[in-house]
């Protein structure tokens, strides 16, 4: 056998992976970037240097749209890891029908967004949706959840937790179970109770599957689209219009160019928190 051939031979299995993705993120991804500097439309184009990015920073909405996109990113974010760790403690218990809470848990997850958005905008309905037909049965008058500029944001962004929080819950129970059992065992000799196994043990060491939800949670928070769209289109008025949202108003207007300058700027805008935040996570877990 050929002595080069036999060095690379185990590299040739990396062939078809490698070509996948040249072809659905590298190729694409570097299109992006070029035609983010033209003016096109499917059968032209015209190069026009940075003009797409001036006109996209001068956005009146734009402003409103980052602070948004970045406090819907740290609610669902910061709620999918409580939320998930306090759920896969008790999904890792000794609890009876914990099998069956991890399938109703889980179920979420595998629901259409958009039908699960249009669902809750119904659901959510001041007059009509069944949340404040049921508060007024008790005495309680409900909110407009989606009509409410200062809670609207808010509302949806507990319907994505609802919606994601059965994926923390799975990576903390694979976290929690992966836990050496002497670890346990050392606590109840030293007379622990429920508190200090939770503290001591369950919080430090699934450090791992926390930094995995919080990577996944806040990237995806970024980055969300279709649950806002279908439940409020960005309204009332811009109170929850995230960026994927103002980029998705400026495709449907026919702006190409401008929208492909806003899907770069968004990449790079999730590059740059994403990338340290990993790193800092990393850093913590090596230190642990």
């Amino acid at each position: 056998m050929n002595p080069i051939f036999k060095r690379t031979y185990s590299y040739w299995f990396l062939l078809p992976a490698a070509v996948v993705y040249f072809l659905i993120f590298i190729v694409p991804t570097g299109m992006s970037f070029f035609f983010s500097l033209t003016r096109w439309t499917l059968d032209d184009w015209q190069f026009i240097g940075l003009e797409n990015f001036i006109m996209f920073f001068d956005e009146q909405s734009l402003s409103i749209g980052f602070k948004n996109t970045l406090i819907y990113a740290v609610v669902t974010c910061g709620l999918k890891v409580v939320l998930g760790l306090l759920l896969g403690v008790l999904l890792t218990s000794k609890l009876r029908i914990r099998n069956y809470l991890r399938s109703v848990i889980f179920f979420p997850t595998l629901v259409s967004t958009i039908a699960v958005g249009l669902a809750f905008s119904m659901m959510m309905h001041p007059s009509q949706g069944i949340i404040n037909t049921t508060l007024s049965a008790i005495g309680v008058t409900g909110p407009d959840w989606l009509g409410d500029t200062r809670i609207a944001l808010l509302s949806v962004a507990l319907v994505d937790v609802w919606k994601g929080v059965g994926i923390a819950t799975v990576i903390y129970i694979a976290g929690i179970l992966a836990i050496p059992a002497e670890y346990h065992e050392a606590l109840q000799i030293d007379g622990g109770n429920a508190w200090h196994k939770f503290w001591n043990i369950v919080v430090p060491l699934s450090r791992p599957a926390t930094n995995t939800v919080i990577i996944l949670a806040f990237i995806g928070g970024l980055r969300s689209f279709d649950l806002v769209w279908a439940m409020t289109k960005g309204g009332p008025g811009f109170a929850t219009d995230l960026i994927a949202s103002i980029i998705y108003k400026q495709y449907q207007g026919g702006f190409y160019g401008l929208a492909t300058a806003g899907n770069v700027i968004l990449f790079l805008v999730v590059t740059a928190l994403a990338l340290p935040l990993y790193t800092y996570l990393n850093r913590k877990e090596v230190d642990l």
